[in-house]
């Protein structure tokens, strides 16, 4: 597994390319930190962009570290426990809104991207680049300072 600075820099260069927030963050927890290798991501992230296709609801970033938590603890049947998931995001979601102030894409951005209005002050401000880039970041700082305390946890 890469360390924590690649991770980041991985998704920021995903998403400096033209994913949108959560294909990026999906891609670098996927690919750079947890080694899975899948047709199915980023695409399983498309519709989260935006806070939920440009809707402005959850942040696509989180909406991103929320399946990689799936990916990496989530369960393959009904008999399992779903605890150690729900903790990991809801700690996450925890950081992220101290981190941040929100979870809410439209109060991150300060934009309503569903609406021509919002999309234009969204480029015109550069929102992509001096804001949105600071989820990304945030958020793969955020999940893997988690996962390392679970791991760090586990070996004690």
């Amino acid at each position: 597994m890469k360390n924590i600075n690649e991770i980041i820099d991985s998704a920021l260069s995903y998403f400096r390319s033209g994913y949108n927030c959560a294909e990026s963050v999906l891609l670098a927890i996927a690919k750079d930190a947890l080694e899975i290798q899948s047709d199915l991501i980023p695409k399983i992230a498309t519709g989260f962009g935006g806070g939920i296709s440009r809707q402005g609801y959850v942040c696509g970033a989180v909406s991103g570290a929320v399946m990689g938590f799936g990916l990496k603890y989530g369960r393959n049947s009904p008999e399992e426990l779903r605890a150690k998931t729900y903790n990991q995001v809801a700690e996450f979601y925890k950081q992220f809104q101290k981190r941040f102030g929100s979870i809410v894409c439209k109060e991150l951005c300060g934009c309503d991207l569903s609406t021509i209005e919002g999309v234009r002050k969204f480029r015109e401000n550069n929102v992509h680049k001096e804001k949105c880039s600071n989820f990304v970041s945030g958020t793969i700082d955020i999940f893997m300072s988690l996962i390392d305390e679970v791991e760090k946890r586990n070996r004690v």
